[in-house]
């Protein structure tokens, strides 16, 4: 497919975090493919959920840039489906060394706990909330016990918030509509510092929650 060998010989040929910091290049770039360009679009969402350290901050934006908020928001989530479901993928089929290369130890050790739970809602809640390491997650959880469409349709489900206010957020800039993507920054920011301050508070309520859940299904299997 044309798009693959345009994809790996741009990473080969140039350094993949400058191109991936750089909106201009990623439009030159999907120009340049013509009638591929939505293909190349979904295809750099995904590499960004997979090689984790690439900004996905920026490709949602040039989402909503490039194609408005209602095509950009089916091809940012058609891409960040592609790239957790094989995150997710390679995480179940590789375990945990292949993990290792691309989670830090610190963020295994935090999330360990999730590896029991079988819970699509947490799934949900985790991928919501503004600051929590999404892509991260998606390997993490591949080591699991969740089922693969359990993942896919909450991991989904809670990735569309965010990726609403990034597609609306480059649509205010590309029609010039600079307060309204203030207003829309200002919300985001607001939302990521709570969720940041409240961090601590929200992980010693998940293990609570795991802990309490698991003591609850094995008093519910001992009966």
């Amino acid at each position: 497919m044309p798009i693959v060998g345009g994809l790996m010989g741009l990473l080969y040929r140039t350094d993949p975090c400058r191109f991936f910091l750089s909106q201009e290049r990623m439009m030159s770039f999907l120009d340049s493919l013509g009638p591929w360009g939505f293909a190349g679009f979904v295809s750099l969402q995904a590499l960004q959920v997979i090689v984790s350290p690439i900004p996905g901050d920026v490709t949602g934006l040039l989402g909503g840039y490039l194609y408005g908020p209602f095509k950009g928001i089916v091809l940012s989530t058609v891409g960040l489906v592609i790239g957790s479901y094989a995150a997710f993928a390679l995480s179940r089929y590789y375990g945990k060394p292949f993990v290792e290369k691309f989670v830090p130890r610190s963020a295994l050790e935090r999330f360990g706990c999730l590896l029991d739970h079988k819970g699509a809602f947490l799934v949900f809640f985790l991928f919501f909330i503004p600051g929590f390491p999404k892509d991260y997650l998606c390997y993490i959880l591949g080591l699991g016990n969740l089922s693969t469409t359990q993942f896919i349709v909450m991991g989904g489900a809670g990735r569309l918030f965010g990726t609403i206010l990034l597609t609306l957020g480059g649509n205010y800039i590309r029609l010039h509509q600079y307060y309204r993507f203030s207003v829309l920054a200002a919300v985001a920011i607001v939302a990521v510092l709570l969720a940041m301050a409240c961090r601590e508070k929200l992980e010693i309520l998940l293990k609570s929650w795991l802990v309490d859940e698991s003591k609850a299904g094995e008093s519910s299997s001992l009966g």
